[in-house]
């Protein structure tokens, strides 16, 4: 593949600058420098790492428009009624940002750091009790997933909201796997913002992607049951 610059020292200065000014007035007058810097080269980026990632799962058959999440902040149920988020994101799964289930890749850029995180992140009662067996039945290979020096180095752990409480039949099986305390199991590896404007861009976000791949197969298995 060929290496390539998607951004510039802009797009970080837009969303340092946006951090300081959140508000309609502020947008508005940089909305071109917006299109222009930010926007369109993230579908760009967007576009080729859904190619890269169509050549190992190829159930994702999406646009960069399924997978792009809009910049306007939903305020009606927050105490937060700033109108714009400060980083652009996406999902590149088979459902892209329509399904928050499939354990795909999901990118944030900004002016504070780049992350790229995969896992399951809102997985039903239906789908955590399949998670759950599949953790039970396979221990010994989970453990030798999370346990891997790369997963450990560059993404830590698996993270998640906890339950306080597990049925009965669980608390023995989760003093040896506390993981099965999670409400949810996901990941991320972070970059400071510079390395937006490398050339390997691309290449870094894909290394990453395949250290996590191992895991994430391993919870696509359990959902697929």
């Amino acid at each position: 593949m060929n290496a390539m610059t998607y951004f510039t020292p802009a797009f970080i200065d837009f969303f340092q600058q946006l951090e300081i000014n959140n508000d309609r007035d502020w947008f508005n007058a940089n909305k071109k420098l917006y299109e222009k810097e930010v926007k369109k080269p993230f579908e760009h980026f967007v576009a080729d790492l859904i190619d890269r990632m169509q050549t190992i799962d190829r159930n994702i058959l999406i646009t960069p428009k399924d997978a792009i999440f809009r910049i306007f902040r939903d305020t009606r149920f927050s105490k937060d009624k700033t109108p714009y988020k400060t980083q652009v994101s996406a999902i590149i799964s088979p459902g892209g940002r329509k399904d928050m289930d499939y354990p795909g890749m999901y990118i944030e850029l900004g002016g504070k750091h780049v992350r790229v995180y995969s896992g399951s992140y809102q997985p039903d009662k239906d789908q955590l009790e399949k998670i759950r067996e599949k953790i039970i039945t396979e221990g010994a290979r989970f453990r030798q997933l999370v346990t891997d020096k790369d997963f450990v180095k560059h993404f830590g752990e698996i993270r998640g909201e906890k339950y306080k409480v597990l049925p009965k039949d669980l608390k023995e099986e989760a003093e040896k796997q506390p993981i099965l305390y999670n409400k949810q199991f996901y990941y991320f590896s972070e970059w400071k913002p510079d390395v937006l404007t490398r050339a390997n861009l691309l290449d870094q976000v894909m290394d990453r992607y395949m250290v996590a791949r191992p895991i994430t197969e391993f919870l696509i298995e359990a959902l697929r049951g």
